[in-house]
């Protein structure tokens, strides 16, 4: 109720004057500070361990890049050691950026259709086991990939290597190297593939499942049958979390070291360079561990970190990548643009008019 001169009763809560102001208590308090310093903290401090490491590698490489006589980033000789130092990179990246794709192409259909799978096709109580299951094989260490590829695993892709060279060995990628051979880059891309799954699967399946529920009961009631929602609604709203993945899980695959180091047979040094997929060959990962026990001098060492550098800027440039990605996409697709029309005031209408 109002007085008779229309003003509300004082004794309620809504009569306040303009200058009343509403207490909050104290901001700020010593435990958000801190937190919020050691939360700060904790960030520069990886900006600052990953500057010092690049530091250090660059560091012992220069000395070692300028006794090279021979082409770093193209040749495909590695001899490090004696007077005439000569070493070059090109057969290290080839071997690693094939094996990486091949890893790439084979991983990602798979993890999205397994994703895809897990939340919208297979019921609650299969999609719980399988997901559980895919996890489970980012546990599984690297070493173990190595035996079981080698001794178990190869054998069985044997008729798929003899398959794909028949068909297709008039490629210089897939041709067929004259000895038999357990040990090529095929196998160590298809064990690549297993071990970047979890990882892709897991970060597409969190972004599927997080698709607005608008977007998807919108498709289904205007018709859409489940196939094609997912290909109007899901897919389009995912595709930046799945490249992101992507990126993530081929940086994995460009640092591997233990399981490529054991299935890759290590080419003879007198043999000509062979750029097939069945034959053997050395990434960086596995060029630098196999060779740790000719660290015996700083040339040497310094051809080494020098490979490492390379791989450590790829790396990083590849995650760098896929972060730039997900903070300009975002979960949906594009950025909606700026109407600039809609943000035109009325008096800048009138003075454009005018």
């Amino acid at each position: 109720m109002s007085s008779t001169d229309g003003t509300a009763p004082p004794d309620r809560p809504t009569d306040r004057t303009p200058e009343s102001k509403l207490d909050l208590g104290p901001v700020g308090h010593l435990g958000d500070r801190l937190f919020a310093g050691l939360a700060r903290g904790s960030g520069g401090l990886v900006v600052v361990i990953v500057a010092f490491v690049g530091i250090f590698l660059l560091a012992l490489a220069i000395p070692a890049l300028a006794d090279d006589n021979s082409s770093f980033l193209f040749s495909r000789v590695w001899e490090p050691g004696g007077e005439n130092p000569r070493f070059g990179i090109a057969a290290l990246f080839y071997t690693t950026l094939i094996s990486s794709i091949i890893a790439m192409v084979i991983a990602v259909p798979i993890a999205v259709g397994v994703a895809l799978f897990t939340t919208y096709y297979s019921p609650k109580r299969l999609a719980a086991p399988v997901s559980h299951a895919i996890d489970l094989l980012a546990a599984v260490p690297s070493i173990i990939y190595g035996l079981w590829a080698i001794i178990f695993f190869a054998p069985i892709l044997r008729p798929v290597i003899n398959g794909l060279s028949s068909a297709l060995g008039w490629i210089p990628l897939f041709e067929k190297p004259a000895t038999e051979n357990l040990g090529v880059v095929f196998t160590a891309s298809v064990v690549l593939a297993i071990m970047i799954l979890p990882v892709v699967t897991a970060i597409s399946r969190e972004i599927f499942a997080q698709t607005p529920i608008t977007h998807r009961e919108g498709a289904l009631a205007l018709g859409a049958t489940r196939w094609e929602m997912i290909r109007m609604a899901v897919l389009p709203y995912g595709r930046s979390g799945v490249v992101s993945a992507s990126m993530l899980g081929l940086g994995r695959a460009l640092g591997e070291t233990v399981a490529v180091l054991i299935i890759l047979s290590v080419p003879n040094g007198n043999d000509p360079w062979n750029a097939s997929i069945f034959a053997g060959g050395e990434t960086f990962a596995s060029k630098i561990a196999n060779n740790a026990a000719e660290f015996d001098s700083p040339e040497k060492t310094g051809a080494y970190i020098a490979a490492g550098l390379v791989l450590f800027v790829v790396t990083f440039l590849v995650n760098s990548a896929a972060r730039i990605i997900v903070a300009r996409s975002g979960p949906g697709g594009k950025r909606p643009r700026r109407n600039r029309k809609a943000d035109t005031t009325p008096a800048q209408t009138e003075g454009a008019a005018s």
